[in-house]
């Protein structure tokens, strides 16, 4: 079958190739899935569990991508929830081969089924960004009806979804990013938006929340406007300047079945919609990875068919 690779670590992305690789095994647990539509985070090269597998061995050449819909082909010993034939979508594991194939397996626990009326480009697009969102909003940082929340990179994958669905728990939202992202982070819902290239970030007040995607200066610069008792939760680095009388939570993502299902089932009602930027074939893998002119949405890569 064909798989994006990667051999050298610091090659990069001029490291990525479309190969010829073996058809994966399906372990106990597991199910081989036929990959319709994937989705990849760029910085995941960077990742130590893209090199080695959980024993610290060395796994190159690997296949990166950790975001998939398709259908299940197999399925392995003691599998169960699962059938062959049904439509899914979910997040594979960091330290195993992930969705730049035809086929990979999966733990079956990290699947969920997928409805007929959400197609496979569109379910790509949630599995990372829309299970960060919900666990880093409520999960960590326990966002409640009435409070008040910051969103760093409101347009982008994490925080487009994120405003979306803190503006539906009651809470009212201030986005952050570029110029240019205002009157898309507007018309998500975010009740204000922060310009962090031309305007200050402290001048919007304490916050209860704030969701950082960023890290950096930004990350400590947020820790200031987090009211007494509130959170500032990141997906970026971990939290060296915390909150006064608050939390800083540093999180990656894990897998949740449930959690999926209610999401696509939000984007079923027209609650919830991912923005999908460009969709490239297979081949054209490589090239999605690497950095340029900024695209607005989330690149997903469409394998069956491409």
């Amino acid at each position: 079958m064909q798989a994006i690779t990667v051999q050298d670590r610091d090659a990069g992305v001029d490291g990525l190739t479309l190969s010829e690789v073996a058809h994966p095994h399906a372990a106990e647990n597991d199910v081989i899935v036929e990959v319709h539509a994937a989705g990849f985070t760029p910085g995941e090269l960077d990742w130590p569990s893209t090199w080695t597998d959980r024993a610290g061995r060395d796994r190159a050449p690997s296949v990166p991508g950790h975001e998939l819909s398709g259908v299940v082909t197999e399925l392995g010993y003691g599998t169960t929830g699962l059938t062959v034939g049904q439509r899914v979508f979910g997040l594979t594991d960091w330290a195993r081969n992930g969705t730049l194939a035809q086929y990979t397996a999966v733990e079956a626990r990290n699947l969920a089924p997928l409805p007929a009326d959400v197609d496979h480009v569109t379910a790509a697009a949630l599995p990372i960004s829309g299970l960060t969102a919900y666990q880093a909003l409520f999960d960590h940082a326990h966002l409640t009806v009435g409070q008040t929340v910051l969103i760093h990179g409101a347009a982008g994958g994490v925080g487009s979804l994120a405003v979306q669905l803190a503006r539906e728990a009651g809470a009212r939202v201030i986005g952050t990013g570029r110029a240019a992202d205002r009157q898309s982070a507007h018309d998500l819902g975010a009740d204000e938006f922060v310009d962090l290239g031309a305007e200050k970030l402290e001048e919007v007040g304490e916050v209860d929340v704030v969701l950082d995607v960023i890290g950096g200066e930004i990350l400590e610069r947020s820790a200031a406007i987090v009211r007494p008792g509130g959170t500032l939760v990141t997906i970026a680095e971990p939290v060296t300047v915390h909150p006064r009388g608050g939390r800083g939570v540093f999180f990656v993502v894990e897998p949740d079945r449930t959690r999926l299902a209610d999401l696509a089932q939000r984007v079923r009602d027209g609650r919830l919609k991912p923005i999908v930027g460009a969709v490239r074939p297979l081949a054209e893998a490589a090239a999605a990875f690497a950095p340029g002119k900024r695209v607005h949405g989330k690149t997903i890569i469409r394998v069956a068919g491409s």
